[in-house]
């Protein structure tokens, strides 16, 4: 789907997008949030950069890393909007900045960050490839990129379960929560159609990083790729 699609769908669902998020997922989101953050302890980074930053859940839970800046971009203003105000309302507003921007055109210098990470939002670049590039661009020598993104589970019966859920029942709930007919069909198509496992890897190495790992979490629904500059 294009930047210009994605911005006016999350554009539409920003009011409902973290409920949606929590709801729909039972909650353990926010355990695969901390599960992802945690795998940068060891590079203790300084500064981390939130590619496709949503309402900033990524960002708030990197500052158990103890960062001295995060800047998460995003290109739905509406999710910034609405990050913005849980910023202020947490008093997070100076550790951590958001600003509209495009995962394939990063507005950073080279070797601006310690730390690049993602959270369900790597499926939805235009263009994956170059967004991952940019994403290792804008890391310094040895820094870290971090994506969190869903999977599918490979083990009987939970396959069977999990497909079911996520394309018979989410779309429903999620139409109904978020009163936008299209957003919770996009979702499992761009699940279905994502590079995952080994095949995500490679596309990691030709972006620019090695060391590249996975660690799948939940039966498979979701899974943690990391890799080195």
């Amino acid at each position: 789907m294009s930047d210009s699609k994605v911005q006016t769908l999350f554009n539409a669902i920003a009011a409902r997008y973290d409920l949606l998020n929590h709801l729909l997922s039972g909650g353990v989101d926010l355990y695969w949030r901390r599960k992802a953050i945690a795998t940068l302890r060891d590079l203790q980074p300084k500064r981390i950069l939130d590619v496709a930053t949503g309402t900033a859940d990524l960002a708030i839970a990197s500052l158990r890393l103890e960062p001295s800046a995060v800047v998460g971009v995003d290109i739905a203003e509406n999710m910034l909007a609405f990050g913005r105000e849980k910023l202020t309302k947490r008093g997070l507003d100076g550790v951590i900045t958001l600003q509209s921007g495009e995962a394939e055109h990063l507005a950073f210098p080279d070797g601006s960050f310690d730390a690049s990470i993602v959270a369900f939002g790597a499926r939805n670049f235009a263009d994956l490839p170059q967004g991952l590039r940019e994403m290792c661009r804008v890391l310094r020598p040895g820094g870290r990129i971090m994506v969190l993104e869903f999977s599918r589970p490979s083990a009987f019966p939970f396959k069977q379960l999990y497909f079911f859920y996520f394309r018979r029942i989410l779309p429903i709930v999620g139409r109904l929560i978020s009163r936008d007919p299209g957003a919770y069909t996009y979702l499992p198509d761009t699940v279905m159609k994502f590079p995952e496992g080994n095949d995500f890897l490679t596309i990691l190495r030709t972006a620019g990083f090695r060391t590249v790992r996975q660690e799948r979490l939940t039966f498979g629904i979701a899974t943690i790729y990391t890799g080195d500059k």
